[in-house]
């Protein structure tokens, strides 16, 4: 059963205004289903736009945040419980540890890590967590189209499509997680090694 939602999001506050509206829209809904949420714990962005929506509406926020970026004062007070780690290695491990399921939102470079891999970890069968990218604004229509590419040349076995649902707005993100049944999309052996 999915309870703690994992939301890896950007952390920039000069994007367009629809990125901040559909992070809202997605923290409210996850409130509205008595999700709660595990995040970066920041302050700042889609992040924040997101957890602190939740945190209106309901919901309990644990905040993660390696000991660098707390040294910059971009951590919120709002958490409910707060772990500072010592590297983001640290960080992604105890987000692992501590969601369910998790939603990638619009982000940067360490959003791109952290989803990737989550992805590799489902793929290898260490876990079956719902994995949802939440493709805002087509903000993520150039990645999958590489996600593609990566399996139609044979860089990845078909099966990865399974791993991964690509929701265009939040409700269906939401649908997603109410209707996640974890499915065994582990790769096989013969599946890399065969042609």
């Amino acid at each position: 059963m999915i309870k703690n939602v994992c939301i890896f999001a950007s952390s920039c506050n000069f994007l367009e205004e629809i990125y901040y509206k559909e992070a809202k829209e997605l923290g409210a809904l996850l409130a509205e289903e008595g999700y709660d949420i595990v995040y970066g714990g920041s302050c700042l962005g889609l992040m924040w736009a997101c957890a602190g929506e939740a945190k209106s509406k309901g919901s309990k926020l644990t905040g993660i945040m390696p000991e660098k970026l707390k040294q910059f004062d971009v951590h919120t007070n709002y958490c409910d419980s707060f772990f500072e780690t010592s590297c983001m290695r640290t960080r992604k491990a105890k987000m692992d540890e501590m969601s369910d399921a998790l939603i990638a939102l619009p982000g940067g470079f360490g959003t791109l890590e952290e989803l990737s891999e989550m992805i590799v970890q489902k793929q290898l069968g260490y876990n079956n967590k719902a994995i949802v990218i939440l493709n805002t604004n087509g903000f993520y229509d150039n990645l999958l189209k590489f996600f593609d590419d990566i399996i139609e040349q044979k860089f990845a076995n078909k099966k990865a499509e399974k791993i991964y649902f690509i929701a265009k707005t939040p409700s269906e993100a939401i649908h997603y997680l109410k209707t996640y049944t974890q499915t065994d999309v582990e790769i096989k052996k013969e599946d890399i090694y065969s042609r």
